[in-house]
């Protein structure tokens, strides 16, 4: 190795550590991956539109980004965890134990996913998360017994459907909505036929296992996973007159000329429903600043105000577009974050 390129990898490493010692100029980011498209979203516009670097955003889940959000003060740690979930009490005891106990909630809005299919196709128009689960589960029970699932038409799953072949396209595995789908609609369809006990007793009474039954979805065409974005699945139900897709509730809102939408446990998917929690496929969406970091990390509190924004987080801006609900009381949520009001303890 020449001189030369010694000393000038050298001289990387010395101004890589003398960097690490410095305070950082780079926002941090980490948790749900729910939230990741709209932070990467928000992320890039805010270091395209102001002058401070672009935030460093990465996923984990909610879990382990409060877990690292609860790690303490200082620029060695994230100054926001994104979570699809509010925070837990137990967390909020763990970071004040790290002394982080300054911390900003900000709900950006909600998660709701839609069931839509094309407006001249079949007549699914009401559903229940029974039907869903009976037509999409790998598995169900029959007679008492756990067998694969035998059903081959939504008349199957549930004589009031339309008598049509089962054809599913859901969000993939690696989508956030997929969390929300899995949670209030597999699992909840299962726990309504009582099959979730049967799993759970053929678990021995493992609730966790139980549920990881409810949420497997068969491999035999009926359902198919779409790892791209909802115009994927619009394809999708575009070829397919029989098909029934899951959407973000602002995409079906601007395709309302090619899909009708279909209710859930009775209830009309709306901004409204949605937010009031009556529409039960949805959830609220958080991101938790860690308030000491404010003033020390360069661009932590701009961010914040740019993310929930009305050009942003309203019901026009970009993250509606992807498929966030937006709040009804943003308003409220503007005012805490320039506030910077935190928790009550």
């Amino acid at each position: 190795m020449s001189f030369a390129k010694l000393t000038a990898s050298a001289l990387a490493i010395a101004a890589v550590s003398a960097s690490a010692a410095m305070a950082r100029d780079n926002v941090q980011i980490a948790g749900s991956s729910t939230v990741l498209p709209y932070a990467s979203i928000v992320a890039e516009a805010f270091g395209e539109n102001f002058d401070f670097p672009t935030p460093v955003v990465e996923s984990g889940g909610s879990s382990a980004g409060l877990k690292r959000f609860c790690e303490g003060v200082g620029e060695n740690t994230i100054d926001i965890a994104n979570a699809s979930r509010a925070i837990k009490d137990k967390e909020v005891k763990a970071c004040a134990e790290a002394g982080v106990t300054d911390i900003i909630q900000v709900r950006i809005g909600y998660d709701g996913i839609v069931f839509a299919s094309q407006l001249n196709g079949p007549s699914f128009t009401a559903f229940e998360p029974a039907d869903i689960y009976k037509a999409l589960a790998a598995q169900i029970v029959v007679d008492g017994a756990i067998v694969d699932n035998p059903n081959m038409t939504w008349a199957d799953a549930n004589a009031d459907l339309p008598a049509v072949e089962i054809a599913a396209f859901i969000p993939g595995t690696k989508h956030g909505t997929r969390e929300v789908f899995e949670e209030k609609v597999l699992v909840t369809g299962c726990e309504e036929t009582g099959d979730f006990d049967v799993f759970m007793a053929a678990n021995g009474g493992d609730k966790k296992a139980a549920a990881k039954s409810c949420m497997a979805v068969r491999t035999d065409g009926k359902s198919v996973d779409i790892d791209g974005d909802y115009t994927e699945t619009l394809a999708r139900i575009d070829t397919n007159p029989n098909g029934i897709g899951v959407f973000g509730l602002a995409f079906y809102e601007n395709n309302t000329d090619k899909l009708k939408v279909a209710t859930m446990s009775g209830v009309m998917p709306s901004t409204e429903s949605i937010a009031s929690g009556e529409y039960p496929v949805s959830r609220p969406l958080y991101f938790y600043i860690k308030k000491a970091h404010i003033g020390v990390i360069p661009g932590l509190k701009e961010y914040a105000e740019f993310f929930v924004s009305d050009e942003i987080a309203g019901p026009n801006g970009p993250l509606s577009q992807y498929g966030l609900v937006s709040d009804p009381e943003l308003a409220a949520t503007q005012a805490m974050v320039a506030n910077e009001e935190t928790m009550a303890h």
